[in-house]
């Protein structure tokens, strides 16, 4: 949660000062829901389908920092090889798909990827994640992945971050429920609801959903009740916020709780938390320093592709087909 709120940070300055082409969306009050999510699962052999506020999530899965400084900075080293805008990145044979700007569509990718899994491997336990916002859940995409991994009880763990907005539309002008996760139970899926500015809460709802998933119950709908500490991306001051959110419960700052949990318990210590801060401050500097340092993709040079372009070609009359 440090090392992605000091990145974003860090981010959000080179964003300011001109050195970022294109939007940069940050996870600020959003942290324990990703990284608990993040940490929940097994790298080795799940699927994390991250969206533009899971940084955190996506450094506890095991992204590098470079990834990120590089992808944000158009580097021709970074996993996109400074292509797909700065935000859509991602490694699909590590378990790690690049983010579909289209919302609610990662959750059709992932039922999709764990069909495929199960097609393989009928013994496969690899639980699949994505985590959402509260605009996506309206989405068709949302609701054919959802209904499907439903019908196939997939290990699927769906994770919506109501952050109380779908960019500036405030949740009553979205549905008509009273919490989202009461609609868990129309698609026959588990159905958990955390406040996702508790660190301990997140942590352990979590854990129990991937647990479900993974032993054979099928999809689980966590939603988390969140609020954005900045607009929707840098571009946005979020003045449709009324200050009443801002000033409540949901407004508080999930690493600031986070703090106080784990010092209270006797965890850590401030002075560790101190020395996390400076050894994350480091890395940072150093993932940026070498991300602005390293070339653009050269467009009279550039012969990558994406996977699912490059098939052999044959000829058909004039026009060159697909294989």
């Amino acid at each position: 949660m440090l090392r992605s709120r000091i990145l974003e940070n860090k981010l959000s300055s080179l964003y300011k000062a001109g050195k970022i082409v294109g939007g940069v969306y940050l996870g600020k009050g959003q942290e324990a829901v990703s990284a608990s999510l993040g940490t929940a699962l097994n790298p080795e052999t799940d699927v994390f389908s991250a969206l533009i506020r899971d940084q955190a999530g996506r450094i506890a899965f095991g992204e590098p920092l470079l990834d990120c400084t590089r992808s944000y900075l158009g580097s021709v080293e970074g996993p996109m090889r400074g292509r797909d805008g700065n935000i859509h990145r991602g490694r699909p044979k590590e378990g790690m798909p690049a983010m579909i700007s289209h919302l609610g569509s990662q959750v059709s990718l992932v039922t999709g990827m764990l069909f495929a899994k199960r097609l393989k491997d009928p013994t496969s336990r690899a639980v699949g994640a994505t985590c959402v916002g509260d605009g996506a859940t309206s989405t068709g995409s949302f609701h054919e992945g959802l209904n499907v991994a439903a019908v196939e009880k997939l290990p699927l763990v769906v994770v919506v971050a109501n952050n109380q907005f779908a960019y500036s539309t405030p949740n009553y002008r979205q549905f008509a429920c009273g919490d989202l996760v009461e609609r868990a139970r129309g698609y026959g899926v588990g159905g958990f609801s955390v406040d996702g500015t508790d660190l301990i809460a997140c942590a352990t709802v979590m854990r129990e959903a991937v647990r479900r998933a993974r032993s054979g119950d099928g999809p689980q709908m966590v939603v988390a009740q969140v609020l954005r500490l900045s607009g929707h991306g840098e571009h946005d001051d979020g003045s449709y916020v009324p200050e009443d959110l801002r000033s409540g419960h949901y407004g508080r700052d999930c690493i600031e709780v986070a703090i106080r949990q784990l010092t209270d318990r006797g965890i850590v210590t401030v002075d560790e938390i101190m020395a996390w801060q400076e050894q994350n401050a480091e890395e940072v500097q150093r993932a940026v320093a070498q991300a602005q340092q390293e070339q653009a993709p050269d467009p009279y040079q550039e012969d990558w592709s994406a996977l699912s372009t490059r098939f052999p070609l044959c000829q058909s009359g004039n026009q060159p087909i697909a294989q």
